[in-house]
């Protein structure tokens, strides 16, 4: 797959100042794309401008919400591709508030897409969904052959993001995929709480000198990727007309228990413990057990395979934060 396909070409990313959509940027710019940038940096989502104040002089960065449609209207005109990234990503705010998870997640996607068919229907989309989607496995690597049975709210209106996606390929020829993504992690990830990620709070536990929580008896198989990994199935995903009108799982061969994994943060050298706690009643209500993918069908469609290691992407993801932990901790800019 030619990812060089993107140099001179004109890409939007929807939540682009967050943690998966500034380091795409970041790839983007390096490809020779003209890159135009969309985030509400509403506080408790993920956008946060140090994440791209490296590469702010590079790019276009337009300060609007998905929600809107005269916004959504004007930036996709011209677009020759559309990363939609932007989402409310919280299980946990999603069953409190699930009428802005409804709005964020499903009836924003509709906007996006209503643009798209009046304004540019010659723009390629890839759709960032979620592995949350599938509930409680019936079977493992999970396929995406899998029933689908969402545990929470946000699962729910991420499949009808995606499966608006998938609709507008296939009644109005608007080129669409979706990626059902499993547990990303690396630099400019969310580590103020666990609205993104549990491994964030973890990195900032370690750093903090804290104990990680691990819920439960820590046995929950998890499999993880590496933010650049993702990026390149982004651009893979992007560059290939094969993918359209399909959806496909990320995921990873190296399966670990939530136990495991806080031992080997710990053996990072950062410091640190890990122990053992009870789950919230609200987070095991929603729990899905053990989980991870079956990826063969986008490494035999387009070629994509994990190429960053946990342990390295891990010490990757130390690093920065250790580095850069004034910029994420409690601030809102």
């Amino acid at each position: 797959m030619n990812i060089s396909a993107y140099s001179g070409k004109r890409v939007l990313i929807t939540g682009g100042i967050g943690f998966i959509g500034s380091n795409l940027a970041r790839r983007l710019i390096e490809l020779g794309a003209d890159v135009t940038l969309v985030d509400s940096l509403i506080p408790v989502y993920g956008g946060n401008l140090f994440n791209v104040a490296d590469i702010k002089a590079r790019l276009t960065c337009n300060i609007s919400d998905v929600r809107d449609p005269h916004a959504m209207a004007y930036l996709v005109q011209d677009q020759d591709y559309l990363f939609n990234l932007a989402g409310q990503t919280s299980h946990m705010d999603s069953m409190a508030d699930p009428r802005a998870d409804l709005d964020i997640n499903a009836a924003a996607q509709l906007t996006i897409l209503e643009a798209c068919r009046k304004a540019n229907t010659g723009v390629k989309l890839v759709f960032a969904s979620t592995r949350q989607l599938y509930g409680k496995p019936d079977y493992l690597p999970v396929d995406e052959a899998h029933p689908i049975r969402p545990v929470d709210v946000n699962g729910i209106n991420k499949l009808a993001g995606e499966w608006y996606h998938l609709l507008y390929n296939n009644v109005y020829g608007i080129r669409a995929c979706a990626l059902r993504l499993t547990n990303t992690y690396g630099p400019a990830m969310r580590v103020k709480d666990a609205r993104q990620t549990f491994l964030g709070i973890w990195v900032r536990s370690i750093i903090e000198g804290k104990p990680i929580k691990v819920f439960g008896d820590g046995k929950q198989l998890r499999d993880f990727n590496y933010v650049d990994d993702c990026v390149d199935a982004l651009l893979l995903a992007g560059a290939s007309d094969a993918a359209n009108g399909k959806v496909y799982n990320l995921g990873s061969r190296e399966v670990i228990n939530l136990s495991d994994l806080a031992q080997m943060m710990v053996s990072l050298g950062y410091g640190g413990t890990h122990e053992l706690v009870a789950f919230p009643s609200e987070r095991k209500a929603i729990d899905i057990g053990d989980y991870y993918s079956d990826f063969t069908l986008i490494s035999n469609d387009l070629g994509w395979m994990p190429k960053i290691g946990l342990r390295e992407g891990l010490g990757k993801t130390m690093e920065y934060y250790k580095a850069n932990s004034q910029h994420y901790w409690d601030v809102d800019k």
